[in-house]
């Protein structure tokens, strides 16, 4: 990897990880465990548009361990993971037939496949299927959220390529 695109990669998940850290200081959206925002994703759906899967998964995986290593929370850690790797995966494969101007869908769906990964994590963490009846809240709230990160992700890239035309 070059010097350059290295630096980038480390200036975005550094972008990341403040959001995050700052996201973590704002009271929770709804009472409903798993309910965020998710504003640090602007940054992944970004980078899932501009850069490699190996690049993007290497961004990735360093906010979520630094994430948890910051927010004091080890524990979710397997909670952020699973939904970061499954929500990751599917947008590196949508990537391939949504165009960057619907990177809004590509978000969405991301935000539920992320939200479906935290899910599959808590069965397998609490050994109960009955975690699943939070699965439709978050399916919604997922897909808010993803809309909204996708939303603003898309107005970083026209703004990137307006600067790139001048």
């Amino acid at each position: 990897m070059k010097t350059k695109r290295l630096t980038q990669l480390s200036l975005l998940t550094a972008a990341a990880l403040i959001i995050f850290v700052v996201e973590l200081r704002f009271p929770d959206i709804l009472p409903i465990p798993g309910v965020k925002a998710g504003l640090a994703n602007i940054i992944t759906v970004y980078a899932v548009y501009r850069f490699s899967a190996g690049e993007t998964s290497l961004m990735l995986t360093s906010r979520v361990l630094l994430g948890a290593f910051f927010a004091s929370n080890l524990s979710a850690l397997i909670y952020s993971a699973s939904g970061a790797a499954l929500c990751l995966t599917g947008m590196l494969f949508l990537r391939k037939v949504i165009p960057v101007r619907y990177i809004w869908l590509c978000s969405v769906i991301g935000g539920i496949l992320h939200n479906t990964g935290q899910v599959a994590a808590a069965v397998a963490v609490t050994g109960t299927m009955a975690v699943i009846a939070y699965y439709p809240i978050l399916v919604v709230s997922g897909g808010i959220a993803g809309l909204f990160t996708g939303i603003c992700a898309s107005l970083i890239i026209n703004r990137k390529d307006i600067k790139k035309e001048q």
